[in-house]
């Protein structure tokens, strides 16, 4: 099992920090407001709130002898940067970090980050490769935030259940309606066998349809 520093959790190291957990992986999170780690205290054992730029503060929480640090640190570019340079000093083996524009993710590259992440270019990336390798998905936008995805079953997912189904692309998304024979059922039953050809729409959030196209792409 590798260990994980998350630092800072807003909405992108949040879901980074969840998705790592729910892998059961092992999790540092730390952020400086002590109600972003309120949500983690449940799920959660290492929550830390420390300069995040000071190298005996990192390593009394153990940064140090992580796998991979990632830093997502709000808009505070200076920061960000000074955080790379601290856990660079500490020996970290894996840095990873979220960029704000072009000029921060060339500076993060020049201080020695392993990988520099830009979540909506990358976020579109990936629902683009994941429209265009697969027509017979459609995305239909609900809000900022929810999304509606048509999916036409091929013959790779005939004669599995919903939920094996849901199982083999992404775990307790919401299927909400199935079309068959020109008929829509708007009540889906996991133990539905589904059929080639079959029409399903599915309701999720940004992440969870990201995370669907993904694993269909």
């Amino acid at each position: 099992m590798k260990t994980y520093a998350v630092i800072g959790l807003g909405k992108f190291g949040s879901q980074v920090a969840l998705d790592l957990l729910q892998n059961e992986e092992q999790v540092i999170a730390i952020d400086k407001n002590e109600d972003k780690l309120k949500e983690f205290k449940n799920i959660c054992e290492n929550l830390f709130i420390i300069d995040t730029t000071d190298i005996l503060s990192l390593k009394e929480a153990g940064i140090n002898e992580v796998d991979t640090a990632i830093v997502s640190i709000g808009e505070n570019i200076e920061a960000s940067i000074l955080t790379v340079m601290a856990l660079k000093e500490i020996g970290v083996k894996e840095i990873m970090a979220k960029a704000h524009s072009q000029i921060h993710g060339k500076i993060l590259s020049k201080i020695g980050t392993d990988r520099v992440i830009y979540p909506e270019r990358d976020a579109a990336n990936r629902l683009v490769k994941g429209i265009t390798t697969n027509p017979k998905v459609e995305l239909i936008d609900i809000t900022n935030t929810m999304k509606i995805i048509k999916y036409k079953i091929p013959s790779k997912y005939a004669n599995i259940t919903i939920e094996e189904f849901s199982n083999q692309t992404i775990p307790n998304i919401n299927i909400i309606a199935l079309k068959r024979d020109d008929e829509w059922k708007n009540s889906v039953n996991n133990s539905l066998v589904l059929c080639k050809g079959d029409v399903i729409l599915l309701l999720g959030n940004v992440a969870q349809t990201q995370k669907f196209l993904l694993n269909l792409a």
